[in-house]
């Protein structure tokens, strides 16, 4: 009997475990799979929210050996051209992740360059800061900070408009990646939830009725995750922040509530929202 192999678009995450489902790595492979992409994932750290403890981070890093292996593992079972860097922790793991993405040719990488954990010392989080600036973000093909990402990657003193958040993607582009992505998300004054795209030479702006006042947990993973599943099956950079940009506001809409004192962005909403009924 002849066996049939089903060719599919690859996708590969080098990210955190959130162990709540609402971040991180569950949150990428869980875009990866709705957007029909096959997701591969390495892990980096463990960050345990503590129910007893107001739901404060509990961070552990995954020794850089453990953390390389599984980056020879996944590349060696596949061909990985495409890649979303989440979470990373330490400069310990920034160095081996540094060295296995120079060491390739990616088509795109796409970094959600998470900066500070707040189960890190703030010393910590300082050096991590420095080394994902300096050896990660250069290699970017597309990077999505948050608004206060934006703000410290630029270095500006505050953005409260969108004319701030594309100069801060402007002065972001000069640490080297092809394509920066800067999210106003709900801190951004106004009524929209504002993103601009940089390419470079011009600044396209995404917007849509902001959803409530308070951030969703796994909101700027699924819209980096969603870009990375995009550029996998083909698409250019603009098309996949349109449609990331769709597909995550869809899932805050769609949003999960649980026992934490934040929601968190369902990933099937906007499959489910396809298959509504429309009126006639």
């Amino acid at each position: 009997m002849r066996t049939l192999f089903h060719v599919v678009d690859l996708a590969y995450v080098i990210a955190g475990s959130e162990a709540t489902g609402g971040a991180g790595l569950q949150v990428d492979l869980k875009t990866f799979q709705e957007l029909g992409v096959y997701g591969v994932g390495t892990i980096t750290c463990i960050v345990s929210f503590d129910p007893k403890a107001g739901w404060s981070h509990r961070f552990v890093p995954i020794e850089p050996q453990v953390i390389a292996d599984q980056i020879e593992a996944a590349t060696s079972a596949h061909d990985l051209d495409v890649v979303k860097v989440g979470m990373l922790g330490t400069p310990a793991t920034i160095d081996v992740v540094a060295d296995a993405l120079a060491a390739r040719t990616s088509r795109h990488v796409v970094v959600d360059p998470v900066l500070i954990c707040k189960g890190q010392e703030p010393g910590a989080a300082l050096d991590t800061d420095t080394a994902l600036r300096e050896k990660i973000i250069p290699l970017a093909t597309v990077v999505t900070p948050n608004l206060f990402e934006a703000q410290i990657l630029s270095g500006m003193d505050e953005i409260t408009s969108v004319e701030q958040l594309a100069e801060a993607a402007k002065r972001i582009a000069d640490l080297g990646p092809r394509y920066v992505i800067a999210k106003g998300g709900v801190e951004l004054p106004g009524d929209e939830a504002v993103d601009v795209l940089y390419d470079g030479d011009e600044v396209t702006v995404f917007a849509a009725p902001k959803v409530g006042s308070e951030r969703v947990s796994g909101a700027g993973c699924t819209l980096a995750a969603a870009i990375t599943a995009e550029l996998a099956k083909g698409s250019d950079v603009g098309d996949a922040v349109a449609f990331a940009k769709e597909f995550t506001t869809a899932g805050i809409n769609g949003r999960v509530s649980a026992h934490t004192p934040f929601d968190t962005v369902w990933q099937g909403a906007y499959v489910d929202q396809l298959e509504e009924p429309q009126p006639e």
